[in-house]
């Protein structure tokens, strides 16, 4: 699966030890650093990015990786399977079998995007997470990576998450900067604005 990016003028470089820290950046070193020692880091990469895109789009997926009640075995067996069938890679496979092992299925999303993270960071790209209520569309892809473009971002790695206490809207991060047009932060800044004009 091809990641988007942007292309324009200047470089935005993220430090790799600020997305290595913390429970998903060293399960994603991990995984950068077996895929890339074995050859087999593109495939690896292309593979992280189709999991994580399977993540956001499936409701179901998702109820069983954060349902904590589920059997350790069950869980794996399940989550397993879904990957199989959707004909994902051994490495990946197994990548994802031990972090059901370990109880970090509920984190698995994060680990993916840590994933992304660092190869971006290797590759000299910045970062930019997009949370929005509902799945993107293509044509929203393309508005929101001219948008970076005209901001002067350069090879833009695009990361995508679903939230749907968003209730519309975006929520787009690209290193420090945050820019937030959902549509529930409009409506706690309007809750303010009357609570101060009360």
């Amino acid at each position: 699966m091809e990641r988007p990016t942007v292309v324009s003028g200047g470089t935005t470089t993220i430090p790799i030890a600020s997305v290595a820290n913390g429970l998903p950046g060293r399960y994603a070193t991990a995984l950068y650093d077996f895929a890339a020692e074995r050859w087999l880091l593109d495939d690896v990469l292309d593979h992280a990015a189709a999991l994580r895109c399977l993540i956001a789009e499936s409701a179901e997926l998702r109820s069983v990786l954060t349902n904590r009640t589920l059997d350790i075995a069950v869980s794996t067996r399940a989550v397993d399977a879904v990957l199989a069938a959707q004909g994902f890679g051994w490495v990946i496979r197994n990548f994802v079998g031990v972090i059901a092992r370990n109880r970090r299925l509920s984190r698995l999303g994060e680990i993916l995007d840590a994933v992304a993270a660092i190869a971006a960071a290797r590759r000299g790209e910045a970062v930019a997470e997009i949370v929005s209520a509902q799945p993107l569309t293509d044509l929203q892809r393309i508005q929101i990576q001219g948008r970076l473009a005209e901001a002067g971002y350069s090879k833009v790695n695009i990361q995508e998450r679903v939230d749907a206490a968003l209730l519309g809207g975006l929520v787009v991060r690209v290193g420090a900067r945050l820019y937030d047009t959902s549509l529930n932060s409009r409506l706690t800044r309007l809750h303010h604005a009357m609570k101060g004009a009360a």
